[in-house]
């Protein structure tokens, strides 16, 4: 028996996981999926965490387990950490499977070390020792490369997105929320319109805490909506 695990992750609220989820489920149909969102600026994710811990249970009795990735960043972006849950993984007997990177999945990196060369038992094997040892490096090399350019490729965006904030408040543009700038929703239309109608501060005769209940709005929310309506009204 083989348990198959799907990890999914979204860096920002603009991604879609589904299509991870898509891509892992049309070659592992059976698979559990697990996802999570995850920003650069947090090394927090707790739902790998636990999946890595129950893929550590499942060896521990035998289970054989397959995780599967979209592609190698999904799993880490960060090169010196990718390389190192990899390798333990390896270790563990666990198959790894990246779709966008299948060169370095685990099934290539044993068959690259299990291709060694046969020693001769002459004079000739301190070569062939060489060339052995240079076919392991040059596997993991490659498993490292995927993890740098997945690192590389954040880093490069980041800074691309650095560049343009300061370009843009150099050019004297409003980047982000303005200070002091209002969010208009249509629920915070509402619930003015409310306080405007009953609140005894406006035209109605309701003190704060009958229109509060009215609104059903939180306290913090109510006197929110109401300075805005104030600072609207000129009151």
């Amino acid at each position: 028996m083989t348990k198959i695990y799907g990890y999914c992750r979204i860096s920002t609220m603009k991604q879609k996981i589904e299509r991870q989820i898509e891509n892992i489920k049309r070659l592992y149909p059976d698979a559990v999926i697990i996802s999570e969102a995850y920003t650069g600026t947090s090394l927090d994710r707790p739902k790998f965490t636990k999946l890595i811990e129950q893929v550590k249970r499942d060896r521990a009795k035998g289970t054989n387990v397959t995780l599967v990735f979209d592609e190698v960043s999904r799993m880490s972006r960060n090169a010196e950490e990718g390389f190192k849950t990899y390798k333990m993984l390896y270790d563990l007997g666990v198959e790894l499977v990246f779709i966008k990177e299948p060169h370095i999945n685990t099934s290539c990196y044993r068959d690259a070390l299990n291709s060694k060369v046969s020693m001769t038992g002459g004079d000739v094997d301190i070569i062939l020792q060489a060339v052995n040892e240079y076919l392991m490096k040059l596997a993991e090399r490659q498993i490292e490369i995927a993890f740098q350019t997945a690192q590389a490729e954040v880093d490069f965006l980041h800074q691309r997105t650095s560049e343009g904030v300061r370009k843009a408040q150099a050019a004297g543009k409003q980047v982000g929320r303005a200070p002091g700038a209002t969010v208009t929703t249509k629920k915070g239309i509402a619930v003015k319109e409310i306080i405007k109608k009953h609140s005894k501060n406006f035209d109605g005769s309701l003190n704060d805490i009958d229109t509060m209940k009215l609104a059903g709005v939180a306290r913090n929310t109510y006197y929110k909506y109401k300075s805005e309506l104030k600072a609207e009204m000129g009151a």
